[in-house]
């Protein structure tokens, strides 16, 4: 058993692996952000290096549950503290070359305490072209007993010549009862919150467990929803100004848009489709409102125009602009067509 909570195939995978012996010098864990790629990176860090009684047995695994780990090294890379695992996170929004230098000089070392020395690099779609080709060569040429672990939401957002590089393992997001369950029984949240946070999370657990633990995060989403409502009678001065007022947030814009997808989502199921499906349960009397105010192609519509947007923004348009034109194509009530 592994401190991971679901992802069952890819624990299966990595724990056929190690027990075959055949260990990648490097693996790529993808999936959408906060699902749980990291914590399975430290968790197969721990049964890398775990010295207590998961490595009796066919199949290695690190010392369960964490809070109860046997073992000094589960327990210093439980709290980050073991020197030969390094996790190692994007400065400012970008993985620098510099990032991935200091790395290397590290993985040239024998490792100090454990079997292996282990780098997590996270959001390594975040890596400037340099930091990638810098790595590359490590990939090329890797330095024994060394097993370095990328973490990014989708591959084809690396460099192919490092993901061919690596053993790629995907992860999907969890089925809403089970990130319901596991908020229940290990973050004892109440059953009614947990409910509307394991649909809020879209099968991604660690988001489920800071909204659960952060109440600024479910503050913002009912800001963004309120705007959303309140744009609906907006003129067009009003909603340009909010364009401009939103692309000088960078962080905010991707996550706005994310819930107003999520939001349109919602009222198109309840115009046309199953309403016990709907994510924003908290939401439906809007929904409901929504789903008469609004025609069938409206609704369509403006789901494929969000869609649209968040596109033209992973191609680096301005950002500014893309949010203008969204702002103004934006449905109004008093065009309903029936």
């Amino acid at each position: 058993m592994w401190p991971v909570i679901g992802h069952e195939q890819a624990v299966a995978r990595l724990q056929r692996g190690l027990a075959a012996g055949r260990l990648s010098h490097a693996y790529l864990f993808t999936g959408p952000a906060q699902v749980g790629k990291t914590t399975l990176a430290l968790a197969f860090a721990q049964a890398l290096n775990c010295t207590g009684a998961g490595t009796q047995g066919e199949t290695l695994s690190p010392c369960v549950p964490v809070y109860l780990c046997t073992c000094p090294s589960c327990r210093k890379i439980a709290q980050g503290v073991h020197p030969d695992v390094r996790v190692i996170a994007p400065a400012e929004g970008t993985l620098k070359i510099e990032q991935v230098r200091a790395l290397q000089r590290e993985l040239a070392l024998s490792p100090y305490e454990g079997r292996y020395r282990v780098a997590i690099l996270r959001q390594m779609e975040a890596a400037t072209a340099e930091a990638a080709n810098c790595l590359l060569k490590t990939l090329e040429e890797p330095p024994e007993q060394v097993v370095l672990i990328l973490t990014a939401t989708e591959p084809e957002l690396i460099l192919p010549t490092i993901v061919s590089r690596c053993q790629h393992i995907g992860l999907r997001p969890l089925p809403t009862p089970e990130v319901a369950r596991a908020l229940e029984t290990c973050w004892g949240v109440k059953a009614s919150q947990a409910s509307l946070l394991a649909r809020l999370s879209g099968g991604r657990l660690g988001w489920a467990v800071v909204a659960a633990q952060d109440e600024a995060l479910l503050l913002r989403r009912r800001e963004q929803l309120e705007r959303l409502q309140t744009l609906e009678q907006a003129g067009r001065i009003d909603r340009l100004a909010y364009a401009e007022q939103l692309s000088r947030k960078e962080s905010l814009v991707q996550e706005t848009l994310q819930l107003w997808l999520g939001w349109w989502r919602d009222a198109l199921l309840v115009k046309a489709g199953p309403v016990e499906a709907i994510v924003n349960l908290d939401q439906a009397a809007l929904l409901r409102k929504a789903a008469t105010r609004y025609s069938l192609g409206q609704i369509v519509e403006t789901i494929q125009l969000i869609r649209a947007t968040q596109e033209r923004l992973e191609q680096n348009v301005n950002q500014r602009l893309a949010l203008e034109v969204l702002m103004l194509r934006l449905p109004t009530p008093d065009k309903v067509r029936g």
